[in-house]
């Protein structure tokens, strides 16, 4: 049974003319036809002014307040529960759905907190990691002007430590620029069938001499396949692996060993990087992934890097709708894993 202002004016006015007339019927001096008159002015007099009072003074804004919020569902209330709360109290959804709006809008507020938070952070972060290149470029150029150059070996070396400074700033600002690219979609895959051990292989080979030098075993596991066939963007994933490898040399202590392993399932294949290194403590797990986020700050910022690389490999992993697992252990090392698909979408077989 639906409530309106119609039915609760003449229900009103009905009880009101019953007792009306019933009070009038106690006297004796008043007649039948004097009861039923003032019975019927009773109810139709009541009626008309409960019809307005509730038609036009509640009942029409109550229903532009529905109507507003029947509008806010739509565009910014789609998860809210929209069961009625019952005929007897109009006003009780009204008060459910305002307070569902606004913890809504308290949610959106802590969530923009948050990112204005992660943006404060993030412009100290770079301005840090910008000003330590720059600064130590400007140093070198600014001695060599003030009469350094005329000296050849100090104007060779001064210069050579100045051009790798400013390469060390043009390799972050095109990680940063990476990292953009990526978020906004400017960036697009191009997806293939390719062999991953294959591009492992020349991975390993650019960080041989590093390796080396650190007399670390850089190898890819004896049990693993000669060909490992998956389906992604060539380029993006030789940036993970490269992220990842380079990280796993790194932090590797001397005389350790770095391990690429492929797992190769039904449809997918799990390519994991295992170093003997320093490890991650399990506080810092969760947000090695983050911009510029070190675990080690002084330590991490001697063995070079923009700070910027599992964050690439993060995003790079998204847009293959993957993730890179980790799991370490202080002092004994880490593994840092990922899966791909072996076939296109339309043509993997379900495990």
């Amino acid at each position: 049974m639906v409530f309106n202002s119609r039915l609760i004016a003449v229900l009103l006015a009905f009880c009101i003319a019953v007792v009306t007339t019933s009070f009038l019927s106690l006297f004796k001096e008043v007649s039948s036809n004097a009861l039923v008159v003032t019975f019927l002015i009773s109810l139709s007099s009541t009626y008309l002014l409960g019809f307005i009072i509730l038609e036009f003074l509640i009942f029409r804004e109550i229903n532009k307040i529905y109507s507003l919020l029947d509008k806010l569902r739509d565009s910014e209330l789609t998860t809210i529960d929209q069961n009625k709360s019952g005929l007897f109290n109009p006003l009780k959804k009204i008060n459910e759905e305002i307070f569902s709006y606004a913890a809504l809008k308290q949610k959106e507020i802590d969530e923009l907190k948050k990112l204005e938070a992660f943006r404060r952070e993030f412009i100290a972060d770079v301005s840090h990691e910008l000003k330590t290149p720059i600064f130590a470029a400007q140093g070198f150029v600014h001695t060599l002007l003030d009469g350094a150059v005329k000296d050849k070996s100090v104007r060779s070396r001064f210069l050579k430590k100045a051009a790798k400074s400013l390469d060390g700033l043009d390799i972050l600002v095109q990680d940063l620029l990476t990292l953009s690219q990526i978020e906004t979609g400017e960036i697009k895959m191009h997806f293939e069938t390719f062999d991953i051990r294959q591009l492992t292989e020349e991975v390993i080979d650019q960080f041989e001499n590093k390796a080396e030098k650190k007399d670390i075993e850089l190898k890819i596991a004896e049990r693993a396949p000669e060909q490992v066939q998956v389906y992604a963007d060539w380029q993006r994933i030789n940036q993970v692996v490269t992220n990842l490898v380079s990280n796993a040399v790194k932090y590797s202590n001397r005389k350790g060993k770095v391990v690429i392993d492929f797992e190769v399932t039904n449809s997918h294949v799990i390519t994991k990087v295992k170093d003997t290194g320093e490890g991650i403590p399990p506080e810092h797990i969760k947000r090695i992934f983050e911009r510029f986020y070190r675990v080690d700050k002084s330590r991490s910022r001697e063995k070079g890097g923009t700070g910027l690389g599992l964050a690439i490999v993060k995003h790079i992993m998204e847009v293959h709708k993957s993730r890179v697992e980790v799991t370490s252990e202080p002092g004994k090392g880490s593994v840092f894993s990922f899966k791909l698909p072996m076939k296109a979408p339309d043509q993997v077989i379900s495990e």
